[in-house]
């Protein structure tokens, strides 16, 4: 799996789903854009409903409800995890990235434009608040 860098401020949504279908940013926001979902919404990153219509329109199957972050040894291989999460006003806002097992080696892939390197390993830094289990192609974990 191989990271997707965001093209607008507010399209890590977008761009975590690119990298999960395995599509081009540019082909994932026409997909989102044919959808109704927008990078310039504020709403795909403080609503979980726009990434689940997007990557269902992927044929990827994730879990239904989000579960709390624990421990890194505890995630699925697979998952989207909210970072950087916070409260403005009275609605949340996160940014959006992949975590990867594979083997012994786990990793985040990571869109955000500015990053030297968008496969991240610096896990410690990371505090998320809750993850999406990302099913197989046969839509179990």
């Amino acid at each position: 799996m191989e990271p997707v860098i965001q093209e607008e401020t507010s399209g890590c949504g977008i761009a975590a789903s690119a990298a999960l279908a395995g599509v081009s940013y540019p082909e994932a926001k026409r997909v989102a854009n044919g959808l109704g979902i927008h990078a310039e919404d504020k709403a795909l990153w403080s609503d979980t409903e726009h990434v689940r219509t997007l990557l269902s329109a992927f044929q990827i199957s994730i879990s239904p409800t989000e579960s709390p972050f624990e421990s890194w040894k505890a995630l699925p291989d697979k998952a989207l995890l909210s970072i950087k999460w916070r409260m403005e006003g009275d609605k949340p806002f996160w940014h959006w990235v992949v975590f990867v097992r594979q083997g012994e080696r786990s990793f985040v892939l990571d869109s955000k434009k500015s990053l030297t390197s968008h496969i991240r390993r610096d896990l410690w830094r990371m505090k998320p608040k809750w993850y999406i289990e990302v099913y197989d192609d046969y839509g179990t974990a």
